[in-house]
């Protein structure tokens, strides 16, 4: 502490460092059995903004015998004043070394935070590789969405999380205990561990290639592991837990608000977006929760502003009733509610009124491609006409700025469809000048990112398009759009390229990651951090060709790298809807018409459910 004291007047924003947070838990070490240290691989004020770790935060520390404590990635001058005085990475609420818990959980969001594990376990004083630790170490776990493929990490994650934490988190700790008990040794328990749902752990499959580099099997090592392991799912969301109390920061941090997640799970169907797979199906919250929930949190964290989340925040069906009765709750202590996710198909200008009466920002809308014909390929259901309906009304209600949402590189994309994107963005401006907008403070934001393939999307077989063909299109649509009010902005194409190879990869990986984390590269999801020079020596020295990773196509008889991980949609059905899309033909939203047939609620024995409003009739008997 006295070594902090001397550090932390030396770096920036020495709050990151510092705990002690409005709702922070601190647990006697002493009377307490497991200890969890939940690793969050970015800085504080992103790790902070997650909602998942404020629900298993609450979650473990619920239990009378766990504790959990969050560690952050320290930032470069942090990391090299902690490297120099030789301090070991350390938690918030105890202020001790990570590598003195039972226990070390990562948390998987984004491809280009690896590198920030592998730091992270270094500054820890952890070996890197999982053969390498032994029963002295903690366990290292992970979770999260990129666990879907959790190849490219296989040699340094004890064991993965597959779904839904909250499902998960307590039979995993009660076998850990148990195990504790019996003296098991680290080796025999993830033996045992493997049979509960959810859990893989890599060292139990071997991987088999063929000549040409492409994976020829992937199987279990002994008996009684299985062979695929199948995702969890909470079953019901309103009954599922959720922190009232949740940890409020003493620094601004990137999504400053209350979260109340009211819908978990997609039906849209967009063929290249794989959280609309991996968080099937939909469950809703009842508004009697919702409001509840918000009523607790807003007497407990002294936010101004509650955001409704979801991955479409407008598909829940009571929206309109639900955020009406939170400004009717709350609009007196000058408390807003902010839809962060809207469809442009069933944006009601009227909803957008009413929950930023109390603050108005920009809306954001997310077109994603520049042409119907495209839209099409990609299953989006959205039209221009949807587009400009809202836009025009917004502009006339007295929104001034708009933000389009688009990707480039998606497959049969053609120069058409990106001039469709120029044509989108001026007529949404010529809208808002009609509208009378002032011309000084019209704006439209042009946010333009690459499309990178992911696992369990229809899209998984897609090859990604060559870097240099993303940095063309970024070129063409930068050189084409120069009106006065609007904004172009893109993603770096050569981290676009890298999360590509790290998406569809395999354990071979691992060797890259181990070389790139040593030649500098962590925090790569920062553009001032990013080195693609690196990256590629990494790969050179690795003798690995990341292009072979990204760019390649896969057949339907390819054995995929995730093969052997279950999201509940079955390949059958993900390979129809690629053929859809490469002829350019549509599929319903299952919530509005029939079953499409994805295999999910058969395959995981579960049934969306729905909070009310127009898909009453959708109920399943349990809970109508």
């Amino acid at each position: 502490m006295e070594l902090l004291d001397q550090i932390l007047p030396l770096v920036q924003k020495p709050a990151r460092y510092t705990g002690g947070e409005w709702n922070a838990v601190r647990k006697d070490w002493s009377e307490i059995d497991l200890k969890v240290a939940f690793a969050f691989p970015d800085v504080y004020e992103v790790g902070m903004s997650h909602l998942g770790l404020q629900i298993l935060y609450s979650i473990v520390n619920n239990r009378n015998d766990a504790l959990m404590e969050r560690v952050f990635a320290p930032w470069p001058d942090m990391e090299d004043k902690m490297r120099e005085h030789k301090i070991p990475l350390f938690t918030l609420e105890s202020y001790r070394p990570v590598r003195d818990f039972d226990v070390i959980a990562f948390t998987l969001q984004y491809e280009l935070s690896f590198t920030n594990i592998l730091n992270m376990l270094e500054l820890a004083g952890l070996p890197l590789r999982a053969s390498q630790r032994g029963d002295e170490y903690p366990l290292v776990i992970a979770g999260g969405p990129c666990s879907f493929n959790p190849e490219t990490l296989a040699s340094f994650i004890d064991l993965f999380v597959i779904g839904e934490g909250e499902e998960a988190i307590g039979d995993f700790l009660d076998d850990f205990r148990n195990a504790r008990i019996r003296k098991l040794s680290k080796k025999d328990f993830l033996r045992e561990v493997v049979r509960v749902p959810g859990i893989y752990v890599p060292s139990l499959y071997r991987v088999e290639y063929l000549d040409d580099g492409a994976i020829r099997k992937v199987e279990p090592i002994g008996d009684g592991i299985p062979k695929r392991v199948n995702k969890r799912v909470v079953r019901n969301l309103d009954k599922a837990p959720f922190p009232t109390r949740p940890l409020v920061p003493s620094t601004e941090i990137v999504h400053d608000r209350i979260m109340i997640e009211v819908l978990r799970g997609c039906t849209r169907g967009c063929r290249f977006c794989q959280a609309g797979v991996i968080y099937r199906p939909v469950r809703e919250k009842r508004p009697e929760t919702v409001r509840r929930q918000a009523a607790e949190l807003v007497r407990r964290t002294g936010y101004d502003e509650i955001s409704l989340t979801s991955l479409s925040t407008s598909d829940y069906s009571p929206i309109r009733s639900v955020s009406k009765a939170l400004i009717d709750d709350h609009a007196d202590r000058g408390v807003g509610v902010s839809l962060p996710s809207l469809r442009v198909d069933n944006f009601s200008v009227q909803l957008a009124k009413e929950v930023q009466k109390v603050r108005r920002s920009s809306l954001t809308f997310a077109p994603e491609a520049g042409t119907q014909r495209l839209r099409d390929v990609i299953n989006k259901g959205v039209t221009e006409e949807d587009l400009m309906a809202a836009v025009g009304v917004a502009f006339q209600e007295g929104w001034q700025a708009i933000k389009l949402y688009f990707m480039i590189g998606l497959p049969t994309e053609t120069v058409e469809d990106l001039d469709g994107i120029v044509h989108l963005a001026r007529e949404v401006l010529a809208r808002g000048r009609k509208a009378g907008v002032p011309r000084g403070r019209l704006r439209v934001t042009v946010s333009v990112s690459s499309f990178v393939p992911k696992a369990h999307t229809p899209f998984q077989w897609e090859p990604q398009a060559p870097m240099e063909d993303l940095k063309e299109k970024q070129a063409y649509l930068t050189g084409k759009l120069r009106d006065r009010g609007i904004v172009v902005n893109y993603h770096d194409a050569g981290m676009s390229f890298i999360e590509a190879v790290f998406a569809r990869g395999d354990r071979r990986l691992c060797r890259v990651l181990e070389r790139a984390c040593a030649l500098g590269c962590k925090f790569d999801g920062w553009s001032e951090h990013f080195r693609l020079d690196r990256w590629l020596e990494a790969f050179r020295q690795s003798e690995l060709d990341p292009v072979w990773y990204a760019c390649r196509r896969y057949d339907y008889e390819s054995v995929l790298p995730w093969a052997h991980i279950s999201a509940g949609v079955s390949m059958r059905f993900l390979a129809k809807e690629h053929r859809r899309a490469l002829v350019g033909e549509t599929t319903d939203d299952c919530r509005a018409g029939s079953c499409t047939g994805c295999g999910l609620c058969s395959a995981l024995e579960v049934e969306p459910v729905f909070a009310g409003g127009e898909f009453d009739t959708h109920l399943p008997n349990a809970v109508q």
